[in-house]
């Protein structure tokens, strides 16, 4: 791609509220790259992340998704864990304090966040550094100086912020050092671009291009992503209102929770989690206004996309497969995987011993929901003996054949 091409490319999702903020943004990467390009180097781009969760969903790659394309490009890509900035959390898109994690907590998070993030990333390609390594070093004095590019208007103005202070609620003043710390990451990795979220605007927008002017660098570059919405197409994707996609789960059952996002998401949906370009998601979306493609398939070709990046394009094929074969043709999958059955395991057993369910007490709320069923009809009795063969269905993707 040439830089007019890789500007579309990079922008590709973004949303700043401000559309001239978001033309600037376009400016100074169109000038950023043709720098570079002089100076016979590549951007360093980096993102950050605090693992303060073991498990992420399809919502937290999509900094990550960002971090490949700028790999495609060649450019340079650091992903940082923010094992000390998740000593604090960050305070950006909650109204409430969060709860502080010790370093044995943040350090097994993070290694799992790196685990899985290479799904994504090209692993030789990766720079993998913590920022406790520069953060950790910082005087009282240099914080002072830090903390002295800002006002307490500034922060108490952040919409959580206000919302706890005119609530009554403690704001704590360690709560605005996470800004300052992340603005200092910036400025330690000599960052030319950096990635993050809408909840990060401020963070990435005032405070880390702030400590890079008055530290003497040339500002970063803010790559703002918008937020992806879960299986909704509406709220913010998250484990808690049950509208995520894990990305550790299974190519048949990842694919099946893309093919239930409204049609009306699909936009977004590519974007933020596909491999393709910006003409190409043009093309899909005008067969999907003209009529010349059916809604369905470019969902079908959405899931393949999203699939295929996590489990590889053949599991991608097969997971469509099984997806037509149960719920377009109403049949059974014949490639389904076996079972075999002891005699006196009960149903309960069978689920977690097969690995569909993580715990009983996870099996159970399965029974009870009527998401089990043997042979065609749901099991009521999580207490019930399996010692029959048949098929058995959990949820509407997962299918086992028990044998003896």
């Amino acid at each position: 791609m040439n830089v007019d091409q890789q500007v579309e490319y990079f922008m590709q999702g973004t949303e700043y509220g401000d559309e001239k903020l978001k033309q600037n943004m376009a400016d100074e990467l169109r000038a950023r790259l043709v720098s570079c390009q002089k100076e016979g180097r590549p951007l360093r781009v980096y993102c950050g992340f605090d693992p303060r969760k073991a498990d992420l969903h399809l919502g937290h790659t999509v900094p990550m998704r960002k971090l490949r394309q700028f790999q495609e490009m060649g450019h340079d890509v650091t992903f940082l864990i923010g094992n000390y900035t998740s000593l604090i959390g960050d305070p950006s898109d909650k109204d409430i304090l969060r709860p502080q994690l010790t370093h044995e907590e943040v350090a097994a998070n993070g290694q799992t966040y790196a685990d899985q993030a290479f799904r994504i990333l090209e692993p030789e390609k990766t720079n993998i550094r913590y920022n406790a390594e520069w953060l950790s070093q910082l005087t009282f004095e240099q914080l002072i100086k830090l903390a002295s590019n800002f006002t307490m208007q500034q922060f108490l103005t952040r919409e959580n912020f206000k919302l706890r202070w005119d609530k009554g609620d403690a704001v704590y003043l360690h709560e605005t050092f996470y800004s300052i710390m992340q603005g200092y990451d910036a400025f330690a990795l000599k960052a030319d671009v950096q990635i993050g979220g809408t909840d990060q605007l401020f963070n990435i927008m005032t405070a880390g291009r702030k400590i890079m002017t008055s530290l003497g660098a040339q500002p970063n570059i803010a790559i703002i992503l918008g937020i992806l919405p879960g299986t909704d197409g509406v709220v913010k994707m998250s484990k808690s209102l049950g509208n995520h996609i894990p990305i550790n789960t299974d190519a048949i059952d990842m694919y099946g929770k893309v093919m239930s996002i409204p049609d009306m998401a699909m936009g977004q949906f590519f974007r933020l989690t596909t491999r393709l370009t910006p003409p190409e998601i043009a093309d899909i979306e005008k067969g999907v206004k003209d009529g010349s493609m059916h809604p369905r398939d470019a969902k079908m070709q959405l899931a393949r996309e999203i699939v295929g990046a996590f489990y590889g394009d053949a599991e991608a094929v097969n997971a469509q497969q099984v997806f037509i074969d149960t719920f377009q043709k109403g049949s059974i999958p014949e490639d389904i995987p076996s079972f075999s059955l002891t005699g006196s395991q009960t149903i309960v057993d069978v689920l977690i011993a097969a690995e569909l369910a993580k715990s009983k007490g996870e099996a159970r709320r399965l029974i009870d929901q009527k998401g089990v069923k043997f042979e065609g009809a749901a099991i009521e009795d999580s207490a019930q003996v399996m010692d029959k063969v048949g098929v058995l269905q959990v949820g509407k993707r997962h299918f086992l054949r028990l044998e003896k």
